[in-house]
């Protein structure tokens, strides 16, 4: 028997919680959770584990859950980076004997954009855009800035990305062209206000094709999953506001259609060497987790958006539901030190979001929020594992599920092509009844074309000039 933490915020952990589920192992698993899952809840019962309800994840309550059944547990799986950038593993490691795979408070590395952009600096600097960070404690006026930030723009050009240090959930974060269209609006509305509060950084616009590369790390080895691309824009054909992630998608393959071998090979290197510099030439423990590299491809190579210390969502339902090893024993060696190369079926995924009306910007409304996926969950029916239904921010009330504020429920389809893969997914989202809305361009066809001929069309005057 093997006992699981699982710290849950939505359906990323939701789809984590049923991959351990399905281990040869005989496991039990003890969720904190954000909200009472139904899924999660289902889980935790059938196992023979319990689910307990925190609603902010602080970690005094987790390390006290973790407390109260440590003799029953062998390890514990962090799903969202609140906890852990406020010393969760530090915490549980240090007052009982669970062993947690995430890392340690100083190895979380979306603490500062800053540093992020200081070790890739030291470990692989092309992987760098043009990048200037600007300290409040350099300036004794927002007039002296000013007039550093316009020198900087006049040297780099105002195509630019401004970024806060400090973690925003994306806010915050302004990009030419999508948030504004001059250098004086930029200062004002994205500049100042991320100025207040700390380090700004102001780096070029890059451009080309984004995708996201999920590693696990034993402290000494770096072991990647497939390439997925993520959907983050609002509406569709990536208009509106970010969000957490509408959806997203991951080929039959371990590389995306406008990705090439050499994209792949580099997006490796890369995380090779900011792991390796981190690690030093013995290992470190610390950086056991996940490491999730957010990359563009662009007409000079691979560039580092982001990186996080934890899986991506919606990308870790993307390569979880195909992982063909253990994933069980999969983290016991992640523990130990052992860990080695992981293996997937080659088939597609697409995951499409079902997220509440008001979310990301779509439209105003305050009604009940009832849910109800008895119609999807009738679809495992008709395709069996091809589909998984995850649910993520909705709760049980009197043996009712209702949506809260954030994204609601999860469906994968798994299949051996794209296409049929988001016809899956799509039919699926379909049929869950509620004030939801979703994106019907995931993993479109025409998307992915749009993807494909941007890349040609970028690597062609690269060739040229």
């Amino acid at each position: 028997m093997i006992g699981v933490l699982l710290v849950s915020y939505g359906s990323r952990e939701a789809c984590i919680a049923d991959i351990l589920a399905r281990s040869q192992e005989r496991v039990r698993l003890f969720i904190a959770d954000k909200q009472r899952n139904p899924f999660n809840l289902r889980l935790a019962e059938q196992t023979g584990g319990e689910h307990v309800v925190i609603p902010d994840l602080n970690v005094e309550d987790i390390v006290k859950f973790a407390k109260k059944h440590e003799d029953s547990i062998d390890f514990g799986v962090l799903g969202p980076e609140g906890p852990g950038m406020k010393g969760l593993r530090d915490r549980i490691e240090a007052e009982t004997k669970v062993k947690m795979i995430c890392p340690t408070f100083s190895f979380f590395i979306e603490r500062s954009k800053v540093e992020q952009r200081k070790v890739i600096a030291r470990a692989c600097p092309r992987a760098n855009p043009e990048f200037r960070v600007f300290f409040p404690a350099d300036y004794s006026s927002l007039e002296e800035v000013k007039r550093d930030v316009y020198d900087w723009l006049d040297e780099i050009g105002d195509e630019v990305a401004v970024k806060p240090d400090a973690p925003a959930v994306g806010k915050g974060v302004g990009v030419w062209g999508d948030h504004f269209s001059s250098r004086e609006e930029m200062f004002e509305k994205f500049f100042i206000p991320n100025f207040e509060k700390g380090p700004v950084i102001v780096e070029r616009k890059l451009e080309g094709e984004e995708f996201s590369l999920q590693f696990l790390s034993d402290g000494r080895h770096l072991i990647p999953t497939p390439a997925v691309r993520d959907y983050k824009r609002s509406f569709e054909w990536d208009r509106g506001p970010n969000t957490g992630g509408m959806g997203s998608y991951k080929d039959r393959e371990e590389i995306l259609p406008f990705m090439s071998a050499a994209d792949w090979r580099e997006a490796l290197e890369i995380g090779e060497r900011v792991h390796g510099f981190l690690s030093g030439p013995y290992g470190n423990p610390g950086l056991r987790g996940v490491m999730y590299f957010g990359f563009i491809s662009t007409a000079e190579g691979v560039k580092v958006l982001e990186i996080n210390s934890r899986w991506g969502d919606p990308e870790v339902m993307n390569v979880l539901t195909v992982l063909e090893d253990d994933f069980v024993e999969v983290c016991l060696k992640t523990i130990d030190g052992n860990l080695g190369r992981l293996h997937f079926r080659r088939e597609a995924t697409v995951v499409t979001y079902a997220v509440p009306l008001d979310y990301g910007g779509y439209a105003r409304y305050s009604g009940p929020r009832p849910v109800d996926i008895s119609d999807a969950e009738r679809l495992r029916e008709k395709y069996g594992d091809r589909i998984r239904i995850y649910p993520g921010s909705l709760e049980v009330v009197d043996g009712r599920m209702f949506a809260l504020s954030s994204r609601t429920v999860a469906v994968v389809g798994i299949a051996d092509d794209l296409e049929e893969a988001r016809r899956i997914s799509l039919e699926g989202i379909r049929r869950i009844d509620g004030p939801l809305r979703h994106r019907e361009d995931i993993a479109l066809p025409e998307h992915i074309e749009r993807s494909v001929s941007h890349m040609r069309r970028l690597r062609s005057k690269s060739q040229i000039s």
